[in-house]
C-alpha cells in the first residue's frame, strides 16, 4: 500500500490500517514534543552560524510543493536585491551524508540528488550547498558566501539550526491530521504556530498552467494518450493534472519518491508507440541514461508563485530588513 493511499484512502483497508497504527502515531507525537521541549527549555541550544536564514518547510512527509516554492523564492529574493544560496538535503545521494558546496555547472542527480540537479537546471548560476547536516551547511555559507541569504529547501524540523524566518506549506483542512505512521505529519499539526508564516492563509500558493514540453524546452501539441513514469511522493496529483487536460494515462510506472531511476531495465517494458510523461524532477535523473533516446519523453513543467505577489514581496522585505537591522545592532 502506497503511503498516500494509507494516509488518505477511504476504503476499508486504509481505514483499518490507520486505526491499527494510531498508537504508534501517538507515541511518535509524544516523542517529538519531548524533543522540541529540550530546545524550548534550553536543555539543547540551536546554533546560528549564518544570518539571514530563511526556511521553506512543511509539517507533512512527502510532496507539498516545497521545492517549487523555494524556486519561486529564489526569484523573489533576487528581485529584492538579495543573494540567495540554496541549501537542500540531497536526499538519497552520496552527498546527502554531510554538506558540500556544489561546483558550478550542471549537476549529476546520481551524485547530488534530484532536487539539487533541478535547482541548477532551472537556475544555472545559483549557489547550492547540498547535504543533510544543515548546521554545517550554514557554516559553509558563512565562510563561502558571507553576504548571502541562506534559503533552506525543507528543514523546519531540523532543530539544531536556528532559522531567522520560517515559512511552511500546510493545507488548511487536511483529511488526516495524525502523525507518522498513521498519518503524514512529521510533528503535531498544532506546531504550525512555530512558523512565521503558514501558507495558505494570508497568502496562497498558486500553480501556473502545467504544460507538456520537450526536453529542449519547446512546446508540443497535446497528445491523446501517454505513459506516465513518476517517482514522486504524490503521483496522484500528476495523474489528476493530466486527466484534467483530457490526456489518457494509458500506462503507469509509479516508483517511490526520490527513486534514482537507474534500473537497467527500467524503460524496457514501456510502450514505444506513445510519449512517456515525466516531471522535471524525474527528468534530471533520466536524461543521462544511455537508453533514453529510445522513447519520446515529455516533461510536465510547472511553477508556483505566492499570491498576492506584491504584498508577499513587501512582507518578505520587511522581515528581512528587521533581521538585518537586529544583526547590525548586536
Amino acid at each position: 500500500m502506497h503511503a498516500s493511499e494509507l494516509w488518505e484512502g477511504q476504503g476499508f483497508g486504509p481505514t483499518v490500517a490507520r486505526i491499527a497504527l494510531w498508537p504508534l502515531s501517538l507515541l511518535y507525537a509524544v516523542g517529538w514534543e519531548a524533543y522540541l521541549a529540550m530546545y524550548s527549555l534550553g536543555l539543547k541550544k540551536a546554533r546560528h552560524p549564518h544570518s539571514p536564514i530563511l526556511c521553506i518547510g512543511n509539517l507533512v512527509s512527502g510532496g507539498s510543493g516545497k521545492t517549487p516554492a523555494t524556486m519561486h523564492l529564489v526569484g523573489v529574493l533576487r528581485e529584492l536585491g538579495k543573494a540567495p544560496v540554496v541549501s537542500c538535503s540531497g536526499h538519497g545521494s552520496p552527498r546527502s551524508e554531510a554538506a558540500t558546496v556544489a561546483p558550478e555547472g550542471p549537476l549529476d542527480a546520481r551524485e547530488w540528488g534530484d532536487e539539487a540537479a533541478l535547482f541548477r537546471l532551472k537556475h544555472p548560476d545559483l549557489p547550492l550547498i547540498v547535504g543533510r547536516r544543515r548546521v554545517l551547511a550554514a557554516e559553509l555559507c558563512a565562510n563561502s558566501f558571507p553576504n548571502s541569504l541562506l534559503l533552506m529547501d525543507d528543514g523546519f524540523q531540523h532543530l539544531p539550526l536556528k532559522k531567522d524566518l520560517t515559512v511552511i506549506l500546510d493545507p488548511e483542512r487536511p483529511r488526516n491530521r495524525m502523525c507518522l505512521p498513521a498519518g503524514p505529519y512529521r510533528e503535531p499539526r498544532w506546531n504550525r504556530k512555530r512558523a512565521d508564516l503558514v501558507i495558505p492563509g494570508e497568502f496562497e500558493l498558486s500553480e501556473s498552467s502545467k504544460d507538456l514540453i520537450r526536453p529542449d524546452g519547446s512546446l508540443i501539441a497535446q497528445p491523446v494518450a501517454v505513459t506516465l513514469l513518476c517517482a514522486l511522493a504524490r503521483p496522484d496529483k500528476v495523474i489528476q493534472t493530466l486527466g484534467s487536460q483530457g490526456i489518457d494515462v494509458r500506462h503507469r510506472l509509479i516508483l517511490p519518491d526520490h527513486d534514482p531511476l537507474t534500473g537497467g531495465t527500467l524503460l524496457a517494458d514501456l510502450p514505444k508507440d506513445m510519449p512517456v510523461v515525466v516531471t522535471a524532477k524525474d527528468w534530471v535523473k533520466l536524461k543521462n541514461r544511455t537508453d533514453v533516446g529510445e522513447r519520446e519523453f515529455l516533461i510536465l513543467d510547472h511553477s508556483v508563485s505566492v499570491e498576492p505577489q506584491a504584498k508577499f514581496k513587501a512582507w518578505l522585505q520587511t522581515k528581512i530588513d528587521a533581521i538585518q537591522k537586529a544583526n547590525h545592532s548586536r
